[in-house]
């Protein structure tokens, strides 16, 4: 059976920016267990970088002790989607209760939050959870797109046609969300899943990347450099500080080099089926 670690490889990149003093976002990944979080933080005087921090350091701690106990691809007892959609979820939401929970104790943290992109590859899929406006992009073959629809007032009014995706790019709303975590006591998190293919590469970016370097010149970005990812990562953040640099950068990249199935033997099928 292949792990993970020989299928995945996974490079990241977090940067300030020209403008900002402090960097506000916060990444994290485990080409073991298979996972990846990105947090892009808002609030007052440094509690963006708290909000992010916690997020990150929260998911990725939940994550890595829960994908050991549970076999993401097996349901748990009592539900029919594969675990990882329960541990994902569950992950986020702990992020959540503890940055509101810090956020009502400490007054410097009033109202932080942070905006989340994150994944889990197993059985030859990726699980994304996201919220917010930080995003997940897909290159396969010669095929570069966006996979999750951001959680924002812009979207909202290209989707009710008030706007294009042209007139978006110039807009002076770009960066109100709908939803962050933190914020209330409850978060709303989305969750897709996608198959994945031997060549692909997976872009997560906080909008420190996307608002700066249009989606054709990223594509193009990895399309000529995904078979270095620390090189592409680089020059993605370069990219996007050539640009202007306003904003906090961050950027992991994924890249499928084999395939990952899932162990599904006689008493695996048995179990699952008896759950």
């Amino acid at each position: 059976m292949v792990s993970l670690i020989q299928a995945l490889e996974i490079a990241g990149l977090t940067n300030p920016g020209l403008v900002r003093e402090h960097n506000e976002d916060a990444i994290g990944f485990d080409a073991e267990a298979g996972f990846v979080v990105l947090a892009d933080g808002m609030g007052g005087y440094n509690a963006g970088e708290v909000a992010s921090g916690i997020a990150v350091e929260v998911i990725s701690h939940n994550l890595r002790e829960l994908l050991g106990q549970h076999p993401p691809h097996r349901p748990l007892r009592g539900r029919t989607l594969p675990a990882a959609y329960d541990l994902l979820a569950e992950s986020v939401r702990q992020a959540n209760v503890s940055i509101y929970g810090t956020a009502q104790s400490q007054p410097q943290c009033a109202g932080m939050g942070t905006t989340l992109v994150a994944g889990v590859f197993f059985d030859n899929r990726i699980l994304v959870a996201h919220v917010g406006d930080s995003r997940l992009y897909r290159m396969r073959g010669e095929e570069f797109m966006q996979l999750t629809r951001d959680h924002s007032l812009l979207q909202e009014q290209i989707d009710s046609g008030l706007i294009t995706p042209e007139e978006a790019r110039y807009s002076a709303n770009k960066n109100l969300v709908t939803r962050a975590v933190g914020i209330e006591e409850d978060v709303e998190v989305e969750l897709s899943e996608f198959e994945t293919q031997p060549g692909d590469v997976y872009l997560f970016c906080s909008d420190g990347l996307s608002d700066m370097v249009d989606d054709s010149e990223l594509g193009e970005q990895l399309m000529a450099l995904s078979g270095n990812l620390p090189l592409a990562a680089g020059q993605l953040v370069q990219q996007a500080n050539d640009n202007g640099g306003r904003d906090n950068i961050s950027v992991i990249l994924v890249a499928i080099k084999r395939e990952y199935p899932a162990h599904w033997g006689l008493w695996s099928r048995l179990a699952a089926w008896l759950s």
